[in-house]
């Protein structure tokens, strides 16, 4: 699990194998990882887009962004969470993914929120 809080916003993820969704004679292996993201400030916030880096045990680093997450540009009032579970293919059984959230504030600030590095992993496949 990884978790790093900016300005009051903390961001936990938590990742998981997915052994039946993943065919490793295929070099596909499927990873969930399931985002809580938690306002500890005292202002409502508003996550208006994503940008993820993934790594793959090659090196091949791949970014992802766009708006919002699955979706969805989630209002996060002070004390309230919002979570949502998504998906990562790599062609190798060990990666890591960090990131970053793109946030407003309800008074027009905005800032970055800190997506703190995790590891993906095939059960056993790292001592």
């Amino acid at each position: 699990m990884s978790i790093a809080t900016t300005r009051g916003i903390r961001v936990a993820v938590e990742p998981e194998y997915l052994v039946e969704q993943s065919s490793p004679r295929q070099s596909r292996y499927l990873f969930a990882y399931t985002v809580t993201i938690t306002n500890l400030g005292e202002e409502t916030v508003q996550l208006v887009s994503r940008e993820w880096e993934i790594t793959d045990a090659d090196g091949r680093v791949e970014t992802v962004a766009g708006p919002g997450v699955i979706g969805q540009q989630p209002v996060i009032a002070p004390g309230e969470s919002h979570r949502y579970t998504s998906y990562c293919p790599l062609p190798t059984p060990v990666g890591t993914m960090q990131g970053a959230y793109s946030m407003r504030t309800a008074g027009g600030d905005s800032f970055c929120a800190a997506i703190a590095p995790f590891t993906l992993a095939v059960p056993n496949s790292v001592n």
